[in-house]
């Protein structure tokens, strides 16, 4: 696996992940991946993440149903990040978020204050019981 070598992981042994939605082009959310998580990820073909606050991996949707199906892998110029491309699925639109929203960057600065602007899809308690 000569390409996970070319991976420059951080003095953690981690990489910033960025979900990017193949059909509309939205970014859906940032992660992290470990060596495990990546290499799983391309067997699978599906995301798999490193949870930090849990420290081991997580599948997406293991919990939500809210799966997401790789289409490919990107790594930038400097070989420090990842970029999926990937269709959500679990839901019709695709939820991202654990607020139950299709992106996590659901929040835009207005007039100095952070303001959620994208709707709720899915009442995040009936997701994750």
């Amino acid at each position: 696996m000569e390409w996970l070598d070319q991976v420059k992981w951080d003095e953690k042994g981690l990489v910033p992940v960025i979900a990017q939605e193949k059909d509309t082009g939205d970014v859906l959310m940032f992660a992290w991946m470990n060596r495990e998580a990546l290499a799983k990820t391309a067997e699978l073909g599906r995301a798999v993440y490193f949870s930090r606050s849990r420290d081991k991996l997580w599948f997406k949707g293991e919990e939500s149903g809210h799966v997401q199906t790789v289409h490919e892998l990107r790594i930038d110029c400097d070989n420090d990040v990842v970029l999926m491309q990937v269709t959500q699925t679990g839901h019709e639109p695709g939820i991202a978020c654990h607020t139950g929203r299709h992106s996590c960057f659901y929040s835009v600065l207005r007039d100095g204050q952070w303001t959620p602007i994208d709707p709720v899809l899915k009442d995040p308690d009936s997701i994750y019981k």
